[in-house]
Formats: structure tokens, sequence, C-alpha cells
């Protein structure tokens, strides 16, 4: 499995804030992940690329949304998104997407999508799942 250590934390963008007591508390955090798999997709046109077998080092970043209003100063610890991913990265690497459930058609929309419908219970604060399958291409989902 291999795990990215990229963590982001971003202040909301808008009018320049220059007294922190008139200042936001909202922010957008990111924490990141990869993993290598295997897919085909069953319902793309025939002759096209996709429809053979082929892998991609896959990114997810994973966006949690909200205030901080928390005595540690954070929305939410970076090591609860890592726990609640786990068990569905666990699924993941070094997988054959087409034998997961529910990803008989494995594209980066339907990847994002069921990342999210499994995520967002044990990480109410999810706003985006983004799932990238190369440095190019990438699907951003927020339910």
């Amino acid at each position: 499995m291999i795990e990215h250590r990229s963590h982001s934390r971003t202040i909301s963008a808008g009018k320049p804030c220059i007294e922190e007591a008139k200042c936001s508390n909202r922010v957008r955090l990111a924490r990141e992940f990869r993993f290598e798999a295997a897919h085909r997709l069953p319902n793309v046109p025939e002759g096209h690329k996709c429809a053979r077998l082929h892998g991609h080092s896959f990114r997810v970043d994973l966006v949690c949304e909200g205030e901080v209003e928390s005595h540690e100063g954070w929305l939410v610890d970076f090591a609860e998104i890592k726990r609640a991913f786990s068990p569905l990265l666990e699924q993941l690497d070094h997988r054959y997407l087409n034998d997961v459930e529910g990803l008989d058609n494995p594209t980066a929309e339907n990847l994002a999508k069921w990342i999210w419908i499994r995520l967002k219970p044990a990480l109410p604060l999810l706003a985006e799942v983004i799932v990238a399958e190369t440095c190019t291409a990438r699907c951003e989902y927020r339910g």
C-alpha cells in the first residue's frame, strides 16, 4: 500500500482579513492517499483502449470543510481521515477493481462516488472526493 503524506489546510478565500477577531474560521482541508490498481471499463465502445485490462497509480484526495471551533484549532485530525479511509484503501490497493463489490464499471466517476457513499457516514465533514487516474485526468465528486 502506498500512502503519500500530503496534507493541506486552506483558509477561506474572499475579502482579505486583517483583524483576527473578524476573520472567518471556515476552512477546507485535504488528505491525499495513493494506491495501485488494475481495471477495465466494460461499457466503452468496441475497440476503446480502456476496454483492455490496464492499471493506474491512483491518487485520492479527501476534502473536509467546515468551521474550526475545536480547542485543538483544527477542523478534523488528519489521523481521523486516515482511520476512516483505511478500510476502503485496503479494498482498493493492488486489486482488480472490477472484482470489488459495487465497482463493476470502475470509472473514475464511479470510484469517487463509491468512496463517498462508504466514507461520508464515518466522516461527516467530507465535502469532496477527488480521484485521479493520471497526473492529468481526475474526477471531483461532491455528493
